[in-house]
């Protein structure tokens, strides 16, 4: 694969970018949430869609066939930060469907019925988040922040020095623990979450391809989490002969695996809100 460039996109890219522009009126586009519409901050809990997001996917899905949002967040959460009913509204008046798969694919929530379905916490959670705080403490860790989602548990380090070298000590140890209880480890840019084996976003992916039938995808990601989408995306487009983009919103920080999978990379969520108006101006004029 060609090297990618910061600010812009490979030959082959653009190439893919045209591909996908051409056939916007049937494009899947999916998209994560965090450092990919919402800029990341220190505290999960505040953050939210940037300014401009609505208005963009408003006009973007008014021209492809479907849009979602595939995130590691509680899809529920994810609703409410990203105002995502107002957005929903909108689409639904051009006959638009908006999903949004939270939670790495175990819940969903839909325009249509704005009822989010999943299933019940996995087992051996309860008893790791009750063994959490002890192991945090053994590691001189104890102040790091952690968000409960209801299927998973999230541990922060970005509001602590040496947040990157936190992470690398915790890894070790909250991977054998999560192992005790049946659960798998989820790295990510200053967090390590824990969850059920099983699902990710490649899943939500093959499931949204399954209910929209595209003839093309796009999906913008930031983050290790992101990987399995990108590669389920790529595993269609090439069984479909159909076109696809795989965008990486570099998050200011060094370049992750994310960027090798990718066909363009763009500056964070600017970048990426800068593509998809790009694609709907394409689209339009196609």
């Amino acid at each position: 694969m060609p090297e990618l460039q910061r600010d812009g996109s490979t030959d082959v890219g653009e190439q893919k970018y045209a591909a996908v522009a051409a056939a916007a009126a049937d494009a899947l586009v999916g998209l994560d949430f965090d450092g990919t519409l919402s800029p990341i901050v220190v505290d999960p809990s505040a953050a939210r869609i940037h300014p401009d997001a609505a208005d963009v996917l408003i006009a973007l899905g008014a021209r492809v066939k479907a849009l979602a949002i595939v995130t590691g967040r509680p899809a529920g959460q994810v609703v409410e930060l990203g105002g995502l009913d107002a957005i929903a509204d909108a689409l639904a008046e051009m006959g638009k469907e908006l999903y949004v798969f939270g939670q790495y694919g175990n819940e969903r929530w839909s325009g249509s019925d704005r009822v989010v379905v999943g299933p019940p916490p996995p087992e051996g959670l309860a008893a790791f988040e009750e063994a959490l705080p002890a192991l945090l403490e053994s590691q001189g860790v104890q102040e790091a922040y952690i968000e409960e989602k209801g299927l998973a548990v999230g541990v922060h380090t970005r509001r602590l020095p040496d947040p990157d070298g936190l992470v690398e000590r915790l890894l070790p140890e909250m991977t054998a623990l999560a192992a005790e209880h049946g659960l798998m480890i989820e790295p990510g840019k200053q967090v390590i979450e824990v969850r059920a084996p099983g699902m990710h976003k490649g899943h939500a992916i093959d499931t949204l391809v399954d209910e929209v039938s595209p003839r093309a995808i796009v999906f913008g990601g930031d983050d290790l989490g992101d990987i399995e989408a990108f590669e389920a995306i790529r595993k269609w487009g090439e069984r479909a002969s159909a076109p696809t983009l795989l965008v990486y919103a570099h998050p200011g920080l060094d370049r992750g695996p994310l960027a090798e999978l990718a066909d363009v990379e763009v500056d964070g969520v600017e970048g990426v809100l800068g593509l998809l108006r790009g694609l709907t101006a394409a689209a339009a004029e196609g």
